[in-house]
């Protein structure tokens, strides 16, 4: 049996930036009570918390809970109340750099010419995130804006050209995480074995983003078992099979 179940947030647990709705937080509270949890994703602490932390009920067991903001470049884990265990954060000297490399390549790409809800970039500490049409799009406009992520691939590899020392991943639904070179979903999946002294083959990995390019694809690399899912329903079936399974 799998001492540790890992998914991402958006588009996995819970749609772009929604809290969880009550089915998915009694699941993940009923699995917290057989096994390890941990969120891995690329919003910082703040939503996470309001997303996730916030949502479950009180019986939850936290202790058993484990968050990774900014796609792993930060740990949090309930000794009590959250503690931060690491962060790998980026000087200002390197946020400068990335925010013009990035900004060139907007302009390039033309897509600082479509309407945006809030701002498109947004500085996470550990991460430097880009929200196509704003970080407060709503959730359909999101959807319709780059399904087949042509927009972000293609901007994607600009980045990479300009930002070559960076790793540069496809998130979300209008998304493109910049953090630094190696830290992604591996890195983090990573230290999370080093600090729960979970193995690899005692961990299972759930996203919707799991193909070459997508925020989810590093979990494959360090040969964590995963399980690509469509949609935040499909985790519920997943989520429901598995509390039944282990409470039988």
């Amino acid at each position: 049996m799998k001492q540790l179940i890992a998914f991402d947030l958006d588009g996995t647990l819970a749609e772009s930036k929604a809290p969880l709705d009550d089915e998915v937080a009694g699941l993940l509270a009923t699995l917290l009570s057989f096994a390890q949890v941990a969120v891995i994703s690329g919003g910082d602490w703040p939503q996470f918390k309001k997303q996730v932390v916030d949502r479950l009920p009180g019986h939850a067991d936290l202790s058993r809970l484990w968050i990774l903001p900014t796609a792993g470049a930060k740990l949090f884990r309930f000794t009590g109340d959250w503690q931060q265990a690491y962060s790998e954060a980026i000087t200002p000297s390197e946020k400068a750099h990335i925010l013009d490399a990035l900004e060139r390549a907007i302009q390039a790409a033309g897509l600082n010419r479509e309407p945006a809800w809030g701002p498109r970039v947004e500085d996470r500490g550990t991460q430097i995130t880009y929200s196509g049409i704003g970080q407060k799009a709503p959730l359909d406009a999101k959807e319709a804006w780059d399904p087949d992520r042509r927009k972000r691939l293609q901007l994607q590899e600009m980045l990479r050209q300009s930002l070559p020392d960076w790793s540069i991943n496809i998130g979300g639904t209008t998304s493109i995480d910049i953090t630094r070179a190696g830290i992604d979903k591996a890195f983090g999946l990573r230290k999370l074995a080093e600090v729960s002294g979970v193995a690899f083959k005692d961990m299972i990995f759930l996203g919707d983003s799991i193909f070459p390019g997508g925020n989810d694809y590093p979990a494959v690399t360090v040969g964590v078992d995963t399980v690509a899912v469509r949609d935040v329903q499909e985790t519920k079936s997943i989520l429901h099979a598995l509390t039944l399974w282990l409470d039988a």
